[in-house]
């Protein structure tokens, strides 16, 4: 009878080059990201009088080539090299601004729609091979700390981004916000040159896109919990894009502020979530026995704070219920994102993260062309509490995620498909 093997140790998280590499470059490309958003936002309501619909229409031209590239980068991203890809994409990105800047020189404001456009449709194919990395370079006992650690990083600038790209826009104009979107790609670019190469599995080199395209939907469906997930990501789709585009009404119409204010609000979201993160860092191997639990709770608070931030015309409940947003959001994202990178085999990664994340953003795409319409048929506060009742349906159905200890992992499945095919018993 043969010993128990004693587990491997592995060195401590913060020096595995790969996460440090990744981490940093994640942090680079929020803070662009963030620094586009602000800026756009602002520059599209003054070229067209705070007009809603043009808001909206903003960010559903963010999530369109999100909802109509993601399966495909997702593909792309499982049978290309991760390190390739993560440089490719960000250069691809600082060249992209970089035109689009170049139209605006020219009087062609409308050119803003198309960088975001463009900025989106690069990130499909890159975004996906950041957790291909994580998974194939990052022990699994320290997946879990490795996810909340980047999110909570990530929350730094989720506070300062919109500070900078408010203090940008507003010292300098829309064309100096814009170089330092390109200076922070680039940057990211030269850093994610110091990552490993990975090479494409023998498994895709052999097969086609379609054919790797039509088993990642059957790798999903055969997974109940990535259908319930499926579910999930919709209605939370359908609640954000809703609401998202209208977040600086709430200042204008309930507390009376100017819409510069609205960077501070983003800041209050960001410690919010920069604590979820660090609370989640604390506690990340407890958090997955309880998941489900922390899934339904949190779904739960975040319903309930979207319907008391319209109900709120003070400040100080506003800041609060935004507070409370960020801590729910990191666990969730934290909770999710482990869920999907332990269980998820390496192989299929890209295409399952392309097949869910199109729900969600198609849901944002839906609720964001809707938000202006509904706003100026109904009210801001009937629009928001449609969201929230949205979210709390997502909360239910999150209630059949099933998180045994003894539930065979999807990777285990997938070794024991291709045993079965080879008539080899498994237990």
């Amino acid at each position: 009878m043969s010993h128990s093997p004693i587990p491997p140790t592995h060195p401590p998280l913060w020096r595995n080059r790969v996460f440090q590499i990744v981490a940093f470059a994640d942090l680079l490309q929020q803070l662009a990201i963030w620094t586009r958003n602000i800026a756009l936002l602002f520059y599209v309501m003054e070229m067209t009088n705070n007009d809603p619909v043009a808001v909206s229409l903003l960010t559903m031209f963010e999530y369109l080539p999100i909802f109509i590239f993601s399966f495909i980068g997702g593909t792309f991203a499982d049978r290309w090299n991760p390190k390739k890809t993560v440089i490719a994409g960000d250069t691809l990105s600082a060249i992209s601004i970089g035109i689009i800047a170049l139209c605006m020189m020219s009087g062609l404001w409308q050119a803003v729609f198309v960088a975001t456009i463009v900025s989106a449709v690069v990130s499909q194919f890159s975004q996906p091979s950041s957790s291909i990395l994580f998974k194939k370079h990052v022990p699994e006992e320290q997946v879990g700390l490795a996810v909340s650690i980047t999110q909570g990083l990530m929350s730094i600038f989720v506070i300062v981004g919109p500070i900078i790209g408010t203090s940008i826009y507003t010292m300098l104009g829309i064309q100096y916000s814009l170089f330092v979107l390109i200076g922070l790609f680039l940057l990211a670019a030269i850093i994610q040159i110091g990552l490993p190469s990975s090479e494409r599995s023998t498994e895709s080199a052999n097969s086609t896109i379609m054919q790797d395209m039509a088993e990642g939907f059957r790798y999903v469906k055969r997974n109940r919990n990535l259908v319930v997930i499926a579910a999930i990501f919709t209605l939370i789709g359908l609640a954000v894009g809703i609401i998202q585009p209208l977040d600086v009404y709430i200042l204008i119409e309930r507390l009376g502020l100017h819409k510069e204010n609205l960077q501070w609000f983003y800041a209050v979201s960001g410690i919010g979530m920069l604590l979820g993160g660090l609370l989640a860092a604390a506690l990340s191997s407890r958090i997955q026995r309880f998941a489900k639990t922390v899934m339904f709770l949190g779904l739960l608070i975040l319903a309930a704070s979207i319907a008391f931030e319209v109900l709120s015309r003070w400040v100080f409940v506003t800041a609060s219920m935004r507070f409370f947003v960020g801590i729910t959001e990191a666990f969730l994202q934290i909770v999710l994102s482990t869920f999907m990178i332990k269980l998820v085999h390496a192989d299929y990664i890209g295409r399952t993260n392309g097949i869910l994340a199109p729900l969600m953003t198609g849901g944002v795409l839906i609720g964001s062309g809707a938000a202006g319409v509904l706003m100026s048929s109904t009210s801001l506060m009937t629009t928001f509490f449609i969201s929230a009742a949205l979210v709390a349906a997502a909360a239910c159905i999150s209630l059949q995620l099933s998180f045994p200890s003894g539930q065979m992992t999807n990777e285990q499945e997938t070794k024991a498909g291709m045993a079965k095919k080879e008539s080899v018993p498994t237990m």
